[in-house]
């Protein structure tokens, strides 16, 4: 299978905003509406996250097919400036495992000027969570407005770090337009559902618009 050919997810947001546990709670559903996929992480110097991903998806995803990348340097440049380690990562696993049909790439937590490469997204989700506080979609950022999905995680914690929730909504909705937003809580599932239809919808479009 050629990387061209494969559905490429790129997820990404500040750090601890819940990236993780958004591909953790996504991949079983991609697996319950029968696809077959996997997962490249990317950390600055550990294999930390590839790590809790394969302990927290053990029976349901192969470990092989999750690989972590040390990025050794700002993670804005593995998977937006220079994606020459996450392609050479995902032509290695395709090699493995050319039945993998979707591809989730998890850059390193940094701020939120991120975006993703063409060559490694055709859908950008960009992650806040409320304990960054209900500010954080008013500052606005590349990720927050121009990704493909704004996803607002670990609502399930914001009346306890005085985060008013319909506001950071309100805000989000306002600096982005059009543009879809989620509200999730990852641990439990909240909203997880939703954005693993808006993913595959927008991979419908995408083979549409190609075919």
């Amino acid at each position: 299978m050629e990387l061209e050919q494969v559905y490429k997810i790129g997820i990404g947001g500040p750090v601890g905003s819940g990236k993780t546990a958004l591909i953790e709670a996504l991949v079983p559903l991609l697996v319950g509406r029968g696809h077959r996929p996997g997962v490249i992480t990317n950390d600055i110097y550990t294999q930390e996250d590839a790590q809790h991903v394969r302990r927290t998806l053990a029976g349901t995803l192969d470990a092989d097919r999750v690989v972590g990348v040390e990025t050794g340097a700002c993670p804005h440049t593995a998977v937006r400036d220079d994606p020459t380690m996450n392609l050479a990562a995902a032509a290695e696993l395709l090699d493995r495992f050319p039945d993998i049909d979707v591809l989730l790439f998890e850059s390193g937590g940094d701020n939120l000027t991120l975006t993703f490469s063409p060559a490694l997204a055709d859908v950008f989700v960009f992650v806040l969570d409320t304990a960054e506080g209900e500010k954080m979609p008013r500052k606005r950022g590349p990720g927050t407005t121009d990704s493909d999905l704004l996803v607002i995680n670990k609502i399930d914690i914001a009346p306890y770090v005085r985060t008013d929730l319909a506001v950071m909504e309100r805000d989000a909705h306002a600096v982005r337009g059009n543009g879809r937003v989620i509200l999730t809580d990852c641990l439990t599932g909240t909203g997880v559902s939703d954005v693993a239809d808006f993913v595959l919808d927008r991979r419908e479009t995408l083979c549409s618009s190609t075919g």
